[in-house]
């Protein structure tokens, strides 16, 4: 999946790094925080972030995770809502943030960047209705399995054993993603084992059979 600031221009890009200026985060560290007012847009750069919420009852619930080029904070920017969700750093992240400001006056200037973001916002809406109709019609190792082959394919590099996912995403992250308790996803990462579709380890997944984690899924 090609993120957003890899689709820009080389003019689009320079116009944008004009605006902003690089900031880092330790592993662990959370750079938006739900609730709570955005005053800049975050693009990374380098690293990996979990977008999560908690319930309720405290439970955390992993929306997704985000890599190089993906857009941050894009809709406290447009709307001046709050944050509806807390971005935290699952790895040294360093990223480029754009105060609000001046995003919007970058926005202003850049039609087809506008458009740009557009669609990105639409995306994301489709995605995260997806991911509802597969809690409703999909048990536990499908949706450990979807999200498997997200990772794969978003994140995954190929070596002689297969296609490695290295994620420090936890099992309980893991359960929060796919919502589902970890002994469920204990088991659905042990059944996907079992078929030889996948190899665990500390902290990384090798997939043997994306094709067969894709059928999986659906």
């Amino acid at each position: 999946m090609t993120e957003f600031y890899e689709l820009l221009s080389a003019d689009e890009q320079a116009a944008m790094e004009a605006a902003g200026h690089r900031r880092q985060w330790k592993r662990g560290a959370v750079i938006y925080r739900e609730a709570s007012r955005s005053e800049s847009v975050i693009i990374l750069k380098v690293g990996r972030v979990k977008v999560s919420s908690d319930t309720a009852s405290g439970t955390e619930v992993v929306l997704a995770v985000r890599g190089p080029g993906a857009l941050l904070g894009e809709f406290s920017a447009v709307d001046g809502g709050p944050m509806s969700a807390t971005v935290t750093a699952l790895e040294p992240v360093t990223a480029l943030a754009v105060p609000t400001p001046e995003f919007e006056r970058y926005l202003l200037g850049h039609a087809r960047v506008s458009m740009l973001l557009m669609r990105e916002v639409i995306r994301r809406v489709r995605d995260a209705d997806r991911k509802r109709i597969e809690f409703g019609a999909y048990d536990t190792t499908g949706r450990v399995a979807a999200r498997l082959v997200e990772l794969a394919e978003r994140f995954g590099e190929q070596t002689d054993e297969g296609l490695r996912i290295s994620l420090p995403l936890s099992q309980d992250e893991l359960a929060g993603w796919t919502g589902s308790s970890r002994e469920a996803v204990t088991k659905a990462l042990r059944t996907l084992r079992e078929e030889g579709w996948i190899q665990t380890g500390r902290l990384h997944v090798i997939v043997h059979d994306l094709a067969a984690l894709r059928d999986r899924a659906q």
